[in-house]
């Protein structure tokens, strides 16, 4: 499928700087952000930084939401989806809140003894920073293990497999930051 091109985020853009009768450069006095880059943004030339898209909702004064594009809203109803399921495994409580929307989110992951991590949403895009809080971890991520002690860390793209394993005697508590785009 095809994204029409008043279908994209810079067009959208372009449209609202151009209802409101303002040019690259007033915009680019707004905004705080020069004026090239705010081009390359509205010519699907480059992605605009989180940052930039809050501060674009803050000068248009329209929620940031109505600037999406379908597709990205697709993706926010599978971080939420996503997001619940996480937090109805018992190995995840979460640290973030309220978050199931947000792209960044937090959680203290427990593993029992001697077991496997039961995978929750393990395959998504991404980010994932993994760091042990007490206990012991091995993580396999693709081909490569790695074996984590308390105080230990790790950060992989979470598009990768990856399987966690509590090889100790101990509980392992963990905290888990993931970057959902």
């Amino acid at each position: 499928m095809t994204t029409r091109q008043e279908d994209t985020f810079g067009a959208r853009i372009r449209n609202l700087r151009e209802e409101k009768g303002l040019s690259l450069d007033d915009l680019s006095r707004e905004t705080g952000y020069p004026a090239d880059l705010l081009e390359k943004v509205e010519e699907g030339k480059m992605a605009p930084p989180v940052a930039l898209v809050l501060q674009l909702g803050r000068s248009f004064k329209v929620d940031i939401e109505q600037l999406q594009i379908p597709q990205e809203k697709e993706a926010s109803k599978r971080r939420t989806k996503s997001h619940k399921k996480r937090v109805a495994s018992y190995a995840y409580a979460p640290l973030t809140q309220p978050g199931e929307e947000k792209h960044l989110r937090a959680y203290r992951v427990t593993i029992d003894p001697q077991t496997d991590h039961k995978g929750v949403e393990y395959h998504h895009e991404g980010e994932e920073f993994v760091y042990v809080l007490d206990g012991g971890l091995t993580i396999q991520v693709g081909q490569n293990v790695t074996t984590l002690k308390k105080g230990g860390s790790i950060h992989f793209n979470s598009a990768l497999h990856h399987k966690l394993s509590n090889p100790t005697r101990d509980k392992a508590e963990l905290l888990v930051v993931i970057y959902v785009p």
